[in-house]
């Protein structure tokens, strides 16, 4: 059972430029297959749409050539108001399929980045930071799943301009060829507007993941910011990046209406140009007062780009957003592995392991074993990879070279289910998951007997805790205010619940006062316990309880001994400060 930390740095994003990466162009893809029927049929009603828009100006020029010569006309008139009526319902039908296929591809996507995010544990805060991660996983999110919808109103979009041409060449030929000399540009200003609109939303996308990750930041400190008396500061802090945001809002607005502007420039110009060549034939009798009012409609459809401005900008707002999850889903996730973890006493080995982060070398060609059954205790100053070490026993993170093995089988090749249900982990700060506080202690890879949740709560020293709860077991995990301390024994109830060969604490005791730390070392030291256990300390009185004490120097193993032989040493003691041994 594994849960991760709660600390994240900074995250590090880069900017989007290109419209869609080649993992972005397959993401957009899939969403689209998972949409499958319901964009098929929002598709299809759009095309609908839009061909019933085409048929109205022909109706309606029909049925005034029929009244201006006398002829009974009733027939048209039906057919032009039936076309009006389905209009209205085609385009409510595309409003709630839209919704849907919008609802449906944003829940996909959702669920497919949060998969990766568990598969990476925490190099994905470390990558990203918590707060941009929720921002991708919410407002992202939201914005790539209109993606589908957005592709097929651009669909439909196209299909009126193109439509328009065409009916204008029915008419008469000379009317389409009078509007495809003006065709090049505005195509043009359609290119220019996807390009620019792509650079501006990306920018803006990444300064709301900015200011997400400070923001996270700041509500994960509000104590130590209230402590401090630095509210207003952590606030100006945060909302910083505030200009940029509102500079990028502006630019993509900006692009928006200079590309609508200069399309309402160019569109009336050509429509004229239309109407104009078509009152001239009317003169000469080659077409009618009809065919004048459809051909000067299909002028306006066919110049249609404000429609066009508008679907490629949802477009592109989508595309970006679809290339930051596909950032996330291009992380290497650690592959899970296919070998069975035979039996054993929970014998781990650390072989030539080195770990690297933020370019630097924090565990360098590291050597260490640790006896099935016995119990180890890490200790170290600060930085020397104690955390890093507990996370690699586990399988929480993967070294860049060397291996971890347990019983003889590299972690990297045992099955992900046999691994959970062999190492168990507690943290200094546990993330207590679950509804209920039993459902906290009992979250794992398979939940515990209830009397085995108990035996462990009085293990861990959290059951007179629980017991003087609202509702005891039952008190939701919001209704239960909890010290750091209180938090901690829930964490170690949780570790102990779960059983397993390997039981790693990663300075898991630190909240724990005197008197509740004894009675919990004495049940995790005492005889019988028959698990290996691996515990980053920084007390000298933890340490001294273990079998062996492993001290980290430099990114390697200065020495492993008992804690008595060790304290000796006086560079030892000062790891401590001025604790002494009790």
């Amino acid at each position: 059972m594994t849960t991760v930390s709660d600390a994240a740095p900074d995250p590090v994003a880069p900017p989007a430029r290109d419209l869609l990466t080649p993992r972005a162009r397959a993401l957009e893809r899939a969403a689209l297959r998972h949409g499958g029927a319901h964009c098929a049929a929002l598709c299809l009603v759009s095309l609908a749409s839009t061909a019933a828009g085409l048929l109205l100006p022909a109706v309606l020029g029909r049925a005034l050539d029929l009244l201006l010569a006398g002829d009974p006309a009733t027939r048209w008139v039906a057919r032009a108001t039936a076309l009006v009526l389905l209009l209205g319902v085609l385009d409510a039908a595309a409003g709630v399929l839209s919704g849907t296929a919008d609802g449906r591809a944003a829940a996909w996507l959702r669920r497919l980045v949060t998969g990766q995010v568990l598969a990476l544990g925490p190099r994905a805060a470390d990558r990203f930071g918590a707060g941009d991660l929720a921002a991708r996983l919410v407002g992202n999110a939201a914005q790539a799943g209109t993606s589908p919808a957005a592709v097929a109103a651009l669909l439909a979009a196209t299909a009126g301009p193109v439509g328009g041409v065409v009916a204008l060449g029915i008419i008469d030929a000379r009317l389409a060829l009078v509007l495809l000399a003006g065709a090049p540009l505005l195509a043009l200003l359609l290119r220019a507007l996807a390009r620019d609109t792509t650079a501006c939303v990306g920018d803006y996308q990444r300064v709301q993941g900015r200011m997400a990750a400070d923001l996270a930041e700041a509500v994960g400190g509000h104590r130590t910011i209230a402590a401090a008396g630095t509210q207003d500061r952590e606030t100006a802090r945060v909302l910083r990046p505030l200009p940029e945001l509102s500079r990028a809002g502006h630019r993509m607005w900006h692009v928006q209406g200079r590309a609508a502007a200069r399309a309402v420039t160019v569109a009336p110009l050509l429509e004229l140009a239309v109407v104009a060549v078509a009152g001239y034939l009317l003169t000469r009798g080659e077409v009618s007062v009809g065919d004048l009012l459809a051909a000067s409609r299909y002028a306006v459809l066919a110049t249609g780009v404000g429609v066009l401005v508008g679907r490629l900008a949802a477009l592109a707002r989508a595309r970006a957003a679809t290339r930051r999850l596909a950032e996330v889903l291009a992380e290497p996730a650690p592959a899970p592995g296919t070998r069975p973890l035979p039996p054993g006493p929970g014998r781990l080995e650390l072989r030539g392991v080195t770990v690297r982060r933020g370019g630097r070398t924090v565990l360098d060609g590291l050597d260490l074993v640790v006896p099935g059954g016995t119990a180890l205790a890490v200790v170290g100053r600060s930085g020397t990879g104690k955390s890093l070490l507990a996370a690699l026993a586990g399988r929480l993170t993967d070294p860049d070279a060397g291996e971890v093995l347990l019983d003889g089988v590299p972690v990297a090749d045992v099955r992900h289910a046999d691994l959970r249900h062999a190492v168990a982990f507690a943290f200094a700060r546990p993330a207590l998951l679950g509804t209920t506080i039993e459902d906290a202690v009992s979250f794992g890879a398979a939940a515990p007997t209830q009397d085995r949740v108990r035996s462990a709560a009085r293990e861990a020293r959290a059951d007179t805790f629980v017991e003087r709860l609202p509702r005891g077991w039952d008190t939701l995990c919001a209704d239960a205010p909890r010290s750091g301390g209180e938090s901690q024994r829930l964490g170690l109830a949780r570790a102990f619940a779960h059983g397993g060969r390997l039981l790693i604490l990663d300075d898991a005791l630190s909240s724990l006062d005197t008197v509740t730390e004894h009675h919990v070392t004495r049940a995790l030291f005492g005889p019988g316990g028959g698990r290996t256990r691996l515990l980053i300390a920084h007390r000298a009185t933890t340490a001294a309880r273990a079998d062996s004490v492993a001290w980290l120097e430099g990114g390697r193993v200065r020495a492993v001994a008992p804690h008595e032989v060790l304290w000796r040493d006086p560079d030892y003691r000062a790891v401590f400060g001025e604790e002494t041994p009790r």
